[in-house]
């Protein structure tokens, strides 16, 4: 892809509102590390109407395509009149033809928009359905906050009494106990504190993001953190960290309903995003806060026959 076609993109996300928070041209520039982003575009009566966002990464001297870190969902995205059958065939198939030559593998979360990918299929791509779990926030308050079961509603009521929420903590912080997990299992955290302190930074000069910490107002001490961010339409839950010697204190609920009354009251936003998860135990504490099941899809193709058992050998069978 030529190099215009990224800021033809850029123009393109600035003039559409409700494009994803994960497929902003600014927010690839902070998370694409050890690759660059590049872009498929479809334009009709010189207007882009379809584009599809995507991560190359190098390895033996040919390129693949990956997620970026700390991005949920990318894929295709088409402007909202052109979601129709009829446009989606014949826009995604010829999104696939831009794709770049001697590809790898191609693997992608698509954004929920995306609830055909059918042309995919015909093309040799398969598909696994992923599970994040959303709330509406167009109920008021206390509507909410009845929905979460009652051992949760405790948790935060108990929770509340120990614990203050602040905001003026250092990000270093969030990254700190973000990794306490992974230390006790002799592991360094997924996300490099470089990664973290870009992309918060481009976040915050937009607005974007906010960041919450649940203290012992007697101790100073930081039990639970969080990032939430958001774009236009929804606030997502980022990145969330925990103390393992201090959990007991229900810190983690507490934030979680602390950062949905934000994206309620201060952000605006209608919808919440849990940011998954397919952990079981994960999942079991979604449903408890009364968030719905949304399903998007994983899509992936392996150009190379030595692909896939190259990850079998490196991540285990799966």
């Amino acid at each position: 892809m030529q190099t215009n076609d990224c800021d033809i993109y850029r123009q393109f996300a600035a003039a559409t509102p409700d494009l994803p928070l994960f497929m902003q041209p600014w927010y690839l520039d902070a998370v694409c590390r050890g690759g660059r982003w590049d872009v498929a575009l479809i334009q009709k009566d010189n207007r882009v109407v379809a584009a599809l966002p995507y991560f190359l990464k190098q390895k033996w001297g040919r390129s693949y395509i990956s997620m970026p870190p700390l991005c949920k969902q990318m894929g295709p995205f088409i402007l909202a009149e052109f979601r129709t059958l009829k446009w989606e065939m014949r826009l995604f198939d010829a999104l696939i033809d831009l794709l770049p030559p001697r590809l790898l593998a191609f693997e992608q979360n698509f954004n929920y928009s995306v609830q055909n990918w059918l042309p995919f299929y015909w093309r040799g791509f398969k598909q696994t359905c992923l599970y994040s779990y959303s709330l509406s926030l167009l109920p008021d308050e206390a509507f909410i906050f009845s929905q979460i079961k009652k051992n949760y509603r405790n948790k935060i009521r108990l929770a509340q009494e120990k614990l203050v929420v602040r905001h003026d903590l250092p990000l270093s912080e969030l990254h700190r106990v973000g990794g306490l997990s992974f230390a006790r299992q002799g592991l360094e955290s997924p996300i490099s504190w470089n990664l973290l302190q870009d992309l918060h930074a481009v976040l915050a000069e937009r607005g974007r993001c906010q960041l919450f910490f649940a203290v012992d107002p007697q101790t100073e001490a930081l039990h639970s953190a969080s990032l939430l961010v958001w774009d236009n339409v929804c606030a997502y839950y980022l990145m969330s960290g925990d103390d393992p010697e201090l959990r007991a204190s229900g810190s983690q609920v507490l934030l979680q309903w602390a950062t949905i009354q934000y994206a309620k009251n201060t952000v605006g936003v209608p919808e919440f995003d849990f940011e998954g998860s397919m952990i079981p135990s994960i999942e079991q504490g979604r449903r408890d806060f009364g968030a719905q099941q949304k399903t998007y899809f994983r899509v992936w193709k392996y150009y190379a026959k030595w692909w896939k058992w190259a990850k079998i050998l490196k991540n285990g069978w799966k």
